[in-house]
């Protein structure tokens, strides 16, 4: 089975042993392609259909972006929020795209980013948590002002019927994304009430070997 080229975002697919399978959809990084985290395809569970998705912003000269990182004069860096928040738009019409578009379940909706996209699978899923079942945030953080209105989070939580899950991976010595920020995350789904897991490991902006298979594990658990 090829990608359909019809949809909002090119991507590439690893399909499923079944029908109605449970999607993973796969967020890579600012500068990164859709081929970047395609490569853990080939080990992650037959159960899932994979999609993953290449973001709108090109980034010359293989690259792309979600949304684009700006500098200031000091040299301190901060987020396009606008840029991010289209894309999470043009990700939720793509989701519902895929679901017309390929043998996925309806329910079974799962997402997977890499730092940018990492921040990103957040929003979307503080935003929008009766769509998502499991959330995999690797090397990110969450930042708050992409979750859409945030001032009703707690009552938004309190109303969905289901609620995401959350495995969350960082590197200590992460020299993009600080440890400090991704250690913000607990505190919040704990206060919604969320289950989530929070791994760290003794590397930089990346994912180790250790960290890939606590990953799979997590996410390959109850999955069918």
């Amino acid at each position: 089975m090829k990608a359909r080229s019809d949809l909002s975002l090119k991507h590439v697919i690893r399909p499923a042993l079944k029908e109605n399978a449970p999607l993973l959809l796969l967020l890579h990084g600012y500068g990164s392609n859709e081929e970047d985290l395609f490569s853990f395809a080939p080990e992650l569970s037959q159960e899932f259909f994979i999609v993953s998705a290449r973001a709108p912003y090109d980034l010359p000269p293989y690259g792309a972006a979600w949304y684009a990182i700006n500098f200031d004069a000091t040299g301190g860096k901060f987020s396009d929020v606008n840029q991010a928040k289209q894309s999470m738009t043009l990700l939720l019409k793509f989701i519902e795209e895929l679901k017309n578009s390929y043998s996925i379940s309806q329910e079974q909706i799962n997402i997977l980013g890499f730092s940018q996209g990492a921040i990103l699978s957040y929003g979307l899923s503080l935003s929008y948590p009766q769509l998502f079942d499991k959330v995999v945030c690797m090397s990110g953080y969450l930042n708050e002002e992409m979750i859409y209105n945030r001032e009703e989070l707690e009552a938004r939580f309190r109303e969905s019927v289901t609620k995401p899950s959350y495995f969350i991976s960082h590197g200590t010595v992460d020299q993009v994304v600080p440890y400090a920020w991704a250690k913000l995350a607990p505190d919040i789904l704990k206060n919604l009430e969320l289950d989530y897991v929070f791994k760290d490991y003794p590397i930089g902006h990346g994912v180790a070997r250790d960290n890939f298979y606590d990953m799979k594990a997590w996410l390959e658990k109850n999955s069918n």
